[in-house]
């Protein structure tokens, strides 16, 4: 497969996931201010973006935060740039898409593009759009999973997807305990359960955590969506799931940096305990795994796209 090609498959369905997890992020953050708790300006801390935001923007109130993280195409993760993005990657590599995954990938980029031209109501009320946002993406996947043969495109879109997936899992997690547990020395106190339900509710989590806990309980729930080996959304999931695509690529082979680095925290995760996590610290142990995710991405890069010439395929963000 050519390194434009595989670049182009694994950055589409990457922003094709970043647009759904920033609905999941918003999503989470108006339940948890049902209890009147100010969430907004750690969904822009949680992404990086907050000088951009400061130089945009006055305050962090609920829709100046909105406007910035559904439709600015001033801010590189926005549902409307992401979707921006993610059609043009499609558009590059028609050749290796579907006539009817073209199409829904074009049709959900149009829908965002056509609300941001009427936002107001939107901000006011954005569940519904949210949703929206979350329904598209299930349909391009379940489009892909139908449509695209499960070749090397297929393992690149997985991986791409995975990434992206377990970054957004782990940082929805840390800015949980940034509300609401700033300090390491707090973590097992009595929270609302409205609000951990919410947290669940947002990775599509609640129920099949009832069904194995039963009782909701942060300890409980940090387990489960750091370590649960089943739970698509996962932190150790995703990184099984990139690990398996990576190894259809390179045919098992442990020489290759990213499948060498992906085995390493396949096995920290394994081994690892919520004891052990909790004992570290909520925030250390995700900020470390982010670094290991963003090593991760950085040897797909320079193993499978990156253009040994005159230069590199363009880096997307």
């Amino acid at each position: 497969m050519l390194s434009r090609v595989a670049d182009s498959v694994f950055w589409g369905y990457r922003y094709i996931e970043r647009a759904e997890n920033v609905a999941r992020f918003v999503d989470v953050s108006q339940s948890m201010s049902l209890g009147g708790v100010p969430q907004w300006a750690p969904l822009v801390y949680a992404s990086g973006d907050e000088q951009l935001f400061q130089e945009h923007y006055k305050a962090y109130d609920a829709e100046s935060v909105l406007q910035f993280l559904l439709f600015d195409e001033r801010n590189t993760n926005s549902i409307l740039t992401c979707l921006i993005r993610a059609r043009e990657n499609a558009r590059t590599i028609r050749e290796v898409l579907s006539v009817s995954l073209w199409e829904s990938i074009n049709r959900f980029y149009l829908r965002v593009r056509e609300a941001a031209r009427n936002p107001d109501p939107i901000l006011q009320n954005p569940a519904n759009f949210l949703e929206r946002v979350k329904r598209h993406s299930h349909e391009v996947i379940g489009v892909t999973e139908a449509t695209m043969s499960h070749g090397e495109a297929w393992n690149f879109a997985q991986i791409g997807r995975l990434i992206e997936r377990a970054d957004k899992t782990s940082r929805i997690l840390d800015v949980k305990y940034f509300i609401l547990l700033p300090e390491v020395a707090q973590v097992g106190s009595t929270l609302d359960v409205l609000q951990w339900s919410a947290l669940l509710e947002s990775t599509s989590a609640l129920h099949t955590y009832r069904k194995r806990f039963g009782r909701i309980s942060p300890r409980n729930v940090a387990e489960f969506l750091i370590l649960d080996p089943d739970f698509p959304r996962s932190m150790r999931s995703c990184v099984n799931g990139i690990q398996a695509s990576l190894k259809q690529i390179t045919g098992n082979n442990l020489s290759c940096p990213s499948e060498q680095l992906c085995e390493e925290l396949n096995l920290r995760l394994q081994r690892v305990s919520i004891h052990d996590i909790i004992q570290v610290g909520m925030h250390e142990f995700i900020d470390s795994f982010q670094q290991s995710l963003n090593a991760i991405g950085a040897a797909i890069y320079h193993g499978f796209f990156e253009i040994p010439t005159s230069g590199a395929t363009q880096s997307q963000q």
